[in-house]
């Protein structure tokens, strides 16, 4: 998969736009104190999204929840997405 082509559905183009635009509202020298927030925000973010799932985890630990069921519904998904692709790649092989 063509990681720069499909970088959120949005071509070369769209995003040289992006980064136009935001040169021209944050000015050249703003630019990297921005990203380096929109870094911390996100690691942020999910700091705090792993620490609800371990909290989900413990609770349901606690509980005694039997948490087998979404590994092996994790483990049915795999294995159809893993065919689903096989057959697909052989599709695109012959185009």
């Amino acid at each position: 998969m063509n990681l720069l082509a499909t970088f959120l559905f949005i071509g070369t183009t769209e995003v040289m736009f992006i980064l136009f635009i935001a040169v021209m509202v944050f000015g050249a020298d703003k630019i990297p104190e921005v990203a380096k927030g929109l870094g911390k925000g996100m690691r942020s973010l999910r700091d705090a999204s792993n620490e609800v799932k371990s909290e989900i985890k413990k609770s349901s630990e606690n509980h005694k929840v039997d948490t087998k069921i979404t590994e092996d519904i994790t483990e049915e998904i795999n294995k159809v997405k893993d065919e689903i692709e096989d057959f697909s790649g052989s599709i695109k092989r012959e185009q």
